[in-house]
């Protein structure tokens, strides 16, 4: 295979146990070739945990993956969305059109709906949030002009028929499922527990890869929210964890640790740098990476970053200064 070259990958459908498949999806993201959708047994169809992201040629991987398994989205009678997320919402709208079914997801699902509904007030603000944190203008500019037009990964904005909150369950086969709210990845996020069994869907909170990711500006502490959630999921003594990307894995107590202490290890290196001095998020960004900032990485980062030092500035060990004529904010410690 040539340098560079990637694996194409197809939608390929499995059996995890029974009444349970693994509909692995392909996605078009470097280090992310594909995620997790999940099928459970209900009666004479499945609930379907998930949806796949929405572009060319997804609708025929996700059909592809159901067929490997003797499954059509016809037999959907439920879609769960663990977070509205585009690998996890994107193929909604497609989804309930063919299947008729209901669509449950949480309430705090503005982060992508509002995207959907107006894309370039979304774009206008991400940029203004990265003006604000220190990004130059010529790649700033640059940025802008690429993401005009981007496929958002979503088919058609769908919003839920009801409320995934604390509380509500999820009826299949293999038994009740039960919501539990997991904000910190995303501020829609829940995990689904089937207790009697102890299996865990954890959409993105847990991954058998230890990878964290927050959504930036839609809550006042990510990363606050993402431990808070590792405190639920840790409660719920889950043995088998059916996560959005990647293989199932049963050490769950075992990931829980290892996100608790990456969490704590950034959380240190971010507190390191702004005991140097007054910086602007994007000033923090290059310093706490040992690898160049780039048009690949900079947008993932910067939110990262962003989450950290909020988290920093609740918990009492950082102080954001305003801007001065309009330029960028700074942070220092407190």
């Amino acid at each position: 295979m040539p340098h560079g070259t990637r694996k194409r990958e197809v939608g390929r459908g499995e059996r995890v146990l029974p009444g349970v498949w693994r509909l692995r999806l392909p996605l078009p993201w470097p280090g992310v070739p594909h995620c997790n959708a999940w099928a459970v047994a209900a009666g004479d169809g499945i609930v379907l945990f998930d949806t796949g992201m929405h572009e060319p040629g997804s609708l025929a991987h996700l059909e592809r993956a159901l067929a490997q398994v003797n499954l059509k989205l016809e037999h959907v009678r439920l879609l769960v969305c663990t977070h509205a997320h585009s690998d996890h919402y994107g193929q909604a709208a497609t989804i309930v059109e063919r299947s008729g079914c209901e669509l449950w997801m949480h309430p705090s699902h503005q982060h992508q709906t509002q995207f959907g509904d107006d894309p370039e007030a979304a774009l206008d603000r991400r940029i203004e949030i990265a003006r604000q944190s220190g990004v130059p203008a010529e790649p700033l500019a640059a940025y802008k002009d690429a993401a005009k037009g981007r496929n958002t990964g979503v088919k058609a904005i769908v919003l839920p028929d009801k409320e995934l909150v604390n509380g509500v369950k999820v009826t299949t086969d293999l038994g009740v499922w039960e919501v539990h709210e997991t904000p910190g990845h995303a501020p829609s996020h829940v995990s689904l527990h089937q207790p009697e069994r102890r299996l865990l869907i954890s959409g993105d909170h847990l991954l058998g890869r230890v990878s964290i990711y927050y959504e930036h500006g839609w809550s006042p502490d990510p990363v606050g929210e993402f431990l808070g959630s590792l405190d639920v999921v840790e409660r719920l003594d889950a043995r088998l964890c059916l996560s959005g990307h990647g293989r199932t894995f049963t050490d769950v107590q075992a990931h829980i640790e290892a996100n608790r202490k990456l969490v704590a290890e950034r959380v240190e290196r971010h507190l390191k740098v702004l005991a140097e001095g007054e910086f602007t998020a994007f000033e923090v960004v290059a310093r706490v990476h040992a690898e160049p900032v780039t048009a690949g990485n900079a947008n993932w980062w910067l939110s990262e970053t962003l989450c950290y030092v909020e988290h920093l500035q609740a918990t009492g060990r950082a102080r954001r200064l305003p801007a001065d004529d309009g330029g960028p904010e700074r942070w220092t410690v407190a």
